[in-house]
């Protein structure tokens, strides 16, 4: 399956100016999900206790993965561009409210905040892209890298920033530094973004937020919650009480937005779209595996290896640097070739990049060769999200887009979590050479599981 942009052979390009622009704001979510990561010891410190910490983290992800497909289809109706700056506002409120924070609850607030505001960037502004493109007959995937590299690439430069600004301005400054980057991204996204279409029909309030579907976005809140909470709990013992209301949820949650006439998230669309349920079940598997190495690499390479959270930091630029080299690489070869060629060579790389975690990584290898492996775990990252993300952005309509990218970024959270658990269950309680190995091991029976269904999946056949 080929880009339906390209397979009609358009001779421009989505500007670079436009994707930059709108990119410039989707950096803020992976930033805000990794630099967290060496402030957790310092907020605990400064609160008095680590009791509650972990939720600094979660509530963030669990909001982004309920609000992402929301922002998508609030853009649809509202207008993807007032959708977007007015989710930089909130990251604004949760910038400022996190700084100030006088307890640890009001920190989790901002958080969730932050998180509902940077959900609105990425869905948005592929929904930007693809007017953009279907009006000017454009080709979309160099917009597409650009925005992945952003969105995703920079996940990898959160230590090291979070690292340097904890360090010499204390753990608030990696709230406040949001302030600076979101007045640059409204000013610059107010005026190179084109204007939203006029709504067609500018009913009344009530209409409106039928049109929102708030039943639907309830149930989905309450599904997605009590998943993320479950998943959770499974690292210290597992909360089976909530297994009754995922199930409940869920059906509940199908039911309706079956039977409704606007839904929230048209579920029969995405039963019937097998080219997208597939999508979206090789990016779980994808963002587990990749977060596995994100999460537990730096641990190791703290605890393992004895760095400070600066020097792991450091460590991990390899893979961004590779990671944006890749993207670009994959943006031409799935140009050239399709999603077949560039997801057998990101599935590849990722189960390569697995063995080599679980086989030659250890306290005793020389740091050039822990470079050298960094580097490799980069590759799959750009192949595999440029391979995805093209596939979701052909096979739906520049109407639906912005839900389905929302939805993928849910996916992708929940594959966060999922590799909390792993690497919990991985690691044992203790964070040594031989709980590395095991997560290679999951690492790579991702990437071959990844790879033979790429090989044989029928959706593909065309690409």
């Amino acid at each position: 399956m080929t880009d339906a942009n390209t397979a009609s052979a358009p001779r421009a390009s989505v500007p670079l100016r436009l994707s930059l622009a709108l990119g410039s704001g989707t950096i803020l979510q992976p930033l805000n999900s990794s630099m967290i990561a060496v402030a957790i010891v310092p907020i605990a410190i400064h609160f008095g206790s680590s009791s509650g910490t972990a939720w600094v983290i979660s509530a963030l992800y669990i909001a982004t993965a309920v609000a992402a497909p929301t922002a998508g289809r609030l853009g649809s109706i509202l207008g993807a561009k007032r959708t977007y700056l007015a989710g930089l506002g909130l990251i604004a409120a949760g910038a400022i409210l996190g700084s100030l924070a006088p307890s640890l609850g009001w920190l989790i607030a901002a958080r969730i905040l932050l998180g509902i505001g940077t959900a609105t960037q990425y869905p948005n502004a592929m929904t930007v892209v693809r007017r953009y493109a279907d009006q000017h007959k454009a080709q979309t995937r160099s917009a597409v890298a650009t925005l992945t590299i952003c969105a995703q690439s920079v996940v990898a430069l959160g230590p090291t920033l979070g690292g340097l600004l904890v360090g010499t301005l204390g753990w608030q400054s990696i709230m406040w530094i949001n302030l600076p980057l979101v007045v640059v991204t409204g000013l610059w996204v107010s005026f190179a973004t084109p204007a939203d279409p006029p709504r067609p029909n500018k009913s009344s309030t009530t209409a409106f937020v039928r049109s929102l579907d708030p039943l639907g976005i309830t149930l989905f809140l309450v599904l997605v919650t009590t998943t993320m909470l479950f998943l959770l709990s499974l690292s210290d013992g597992p909360s089976w009480y909530l297994l009754p209301a995922i199930a409940v949820s869920g059906i509940l949650f199908t039911l309706w937005e079956r039977r409704t006439d606007a839904p929230f998230i048209d579920v029969r669309a995405v039963a019937a779209n097998h080219a997208l349920s597939m999508t979206l079940g090789r990016a779980l598997l994808t963002y587990t595996a990749f977060y596995c190495i994100f999460f537990g690499l730096p641990q190791w390479l703290q605890v393992g290896r004895g760095m400070s959270p600066t020097t792991a930091g450091l460590f991990m630029l390899p893979i961004a640097a590779v990671g944006i080299v890749s993207t670009m690489a994959a943006s031409r070869t799935y140009g050239l070739y399709g999603a077949r060629i560039t997801l057998l060579i990101g599935t590849a790389a990722l189960a390569v990049g697995g063995l080599l975690v679980a086989f030659v990584e250890s306290s005793s290898t020389p740091l050039v060769v822990l470079l050298v492996v960094a580097a490799i775990l980069g590759i799959p990252n750009g192949f595999n999200n440029m391979g995805n993300q093209n596939l979701v952005n052909s096979v739906t309509t520049s109407a639906d887009v912005g839900m389905a990218i929302g939805l993928y970024r849910t996916i992708q959270y929940i594959g966060a979590n999922l590799a909390a658990v792993v690497i919990e269950l991985t690691m044992r309680g203790t964070i040594d050479d031989a709980g590395l190995h095991r997560t290679g091991g999951v690492i790579t029976i991702i990437g071959i599981t990844l790879l033979v269904g790429v090989v044989f999946s029928r959706s593909l056949r065309s690409g």
